[in-house]
């Protein structure tokens, strides 16, 4: 379609969707939810209705729709290639417009949710995704997009077919992505790893913040495991969230409903442990007056969660492989033995594999509880999220001390992200909590952060700036601070500021800023 054609059906909408495309199609972001949010775009800036991408199953030979955005759901839908229009896209690799969908044989019997008033008023367009690659002869059909759009003349529904068929060679990795998590999910679910209905991708748990690809990889196991018995082995530095991803495993599981009982094995003495975890007889031991039970016991039918696993002494890590061989325990001082039906999640900062081979921690324990490994990175490595936990305990932590903090300045934001995290998201909460008690403004800004991010290095205070460089910079971050908090009002920021409005105007103009880029629409989110 020439630039000459689409000028007449409104250009700039089309431009945009398409710019808003590219800026969400970036390396970090996760595929599902970026074509989620593309058909959502299409529903909403082109009147186009029920927009789907149905992807095509290798294994089963059929078309399934993989995602939609209508206002009632579809699920389970599959097509046969060749069979009605969207088949017939398919198998063909060309486009199919059809004017009017009541005039249509493949919609007299099959609406899917439409009602007769939306067959006479509604047209369908249909567009073949292709597969990666460099031009459009070598590439196979992996899937189609298709729309509703009211009727209209041939021309107008031509050109939004041509646009659907740019939007859908934007998309040709993400589409084959989706293709492929198809069918790595059936392969779990072959292996009996997965339950299907469980399994979601992009599975964000509302107790866990996570924007960086890594981050949502860990959580895609963790939905993957949850559904299962299987046990899992959370890797990673302290302070990195293992509980909470514990705690997500076990709400995606069968055994959401019973309880999760978890032990820090590194916070008792390793005499306490083994009673913690079996409990025991009353006169097993001096102070035992009464029988006790384990915390097997207490998880019977859920999930229990052993943090620091490798601090179990010898005697314990037996009798916790019984548990997990035999689905039995003993109480200390009994010999009789109790069946335990309980999902084990085990969590450690140390290198087991280390003290496999030293001899301090059982070799057949340890391949029991590595099932399935999942590897939880440290903050510095997924620094994506930085900035999102930190608003997060933002808003946690200044409604718990009724604090009226808006938002983090700009160079606080910098501290936050160059800063290396040693003591990981546990360092991030406690500093934010720090900000929040001694800041007495409605901005958390580098003054109130922790000494230990106020470094040469972090605060660029090693540079080459002379002293009135340095005035000048400081100058320019509190002017953009005020102008982000006035929506690009410069006489509002020139009262926050305290100064004159023409003052205000003059250094707008010295530092080349576009006060008009902080004007946000009423109403909206800042």
């Amino acid at each position: 379609m020439s630039v000459t054609n689409l000028q007449d059906e409104s250009l700039q909408p089309y431009l945009g969707t398409l710019q808003r495309i590219v800026s969400e199609m970036g390396p970090q972001r996760p595929f599902q939810s970026t074509l989620k949010s593309l058909l959502k775009t299409l529903a909403e800036n082109h009147d186009f209705q029920r927009p789907h991408l149905v992807i095509f199953d290798p294994e089963t030979r059929t078309l399934k729709l993989s995602l939609a955005h209508t206002p009632t759901k579809a699920a389970h839908v599959e097509y046969e290639p060749g069979v009605g229009v969207t088949g017939q896209v398919f198998s063909s690799g060309q486009p199919v417009i059809v004017p009017r969908m009541k005039d249509h044989p493949a919609f007299l019997n099959r609406a899917f949710g439409r009602t007769e008033e939306e067959l006479m008023s509604l047209a369908f367009i249909c567009v073949p995704v292709l597969g990666p690659g460099e031009d459009d002869e070598g590439r196979e059909v992996i899937g189609t997009l298709s729309v509703d759009t009211p009727t209209s003349d041939m021309s107008k529904l031509l050109g939004q077919s041509k646009f659907l068929a740019v939007v859908a060679g934007m998309i040709a990795n993400q589409a084959a992505y989706l293709q492929e998590e198809m069918a790595r999910q059936k392969h779990l679910m072959s292996q009996g790893l997965i339950a299907g209905d469980n399994v979601e991708t992009g599975f964000i748990p509302p107790n866990i913040v996570a924007a960086s690809k890594s981050m949502r990889l860990v959580l895609n196991q963790a939905a993957q495991v949850g559904p299962s018995r299987a046990t899992a082995l959370l890797r990673g530095e302290s302070g990195t969230g293992k509980e909470l991803l514990a705690e997500a495993i076990h709400q995606a599981s069968p055994r959401r409903e019973q309880p999760l009982i978890k032990l820090n094995c590194a916070a008792l003495p390793s005499e306490l442990v083994e009673s913690e975890l079996f409990g025991y007889q009353k006169g097993a031991f001096t102070g035992a007056v009464q029988d006790k039970k384990g915390l097997f016991e207490l998880a019977n039918k859920g999930t229990l969660f052993l943090d620091e696993v490798g601090e179990l002494s010898p005697t314990a890590q037996a009798k916790v492989l019984r548990a997990i061989q035999e689905q039995e325990i003993q109480r200390l001082g009994s010999e009789k033995t109790i069946t335990v039906d309980v999902r084990l999640i085990c969590a450690t900062h140390q290198p087991l594999e280390e003290l496999v081979e030293k001899g301090h921690f059982r070799e057949d324990l340890y391949y029991r509880i590595n099932v399935f490994p999942v590897f939880i990175p440290p903050l510095r490595e997924r620094r994506e999220d930085i900035l999102p936990l930190a608003e997060h305990f933002l808003s946690l932590y200044a409604e718990e001390y009724t604090r009226d903090i808006k938002r983090i300045s700009t160079p606080a934001i910098d501290l936050l992200t160059q800063y290396h995290w040693p003591g990981n998201i546990r360092e991030l909460k406690n500093c934010i909590e720090r900000a929040v008690l001694v800041c007495d403004e409605h901005v958390i800004r580098t003054y109130h952060l922790p000494p230990s991010l106020q470094t040469a290095e972090s605060t660029a205070t090693d540079s080459n700036l002379s002293f009135c460089e340095a005035v000048a910079k400081f100058e320019q971050e509190l002017l953009v601070d005020a102008l982000k908090k006035a929506r690009g009002n410069m006489l509002q920021a020139a009262r926050d500021l305290r100064v004159s409005y023409r003052i205000v105007n003059y250094k707008v103009k010295k530092y080349g800023l576009d006060a008009k880029k902080f004007a946000v629409a009423k109403g909206r989110p800042r």
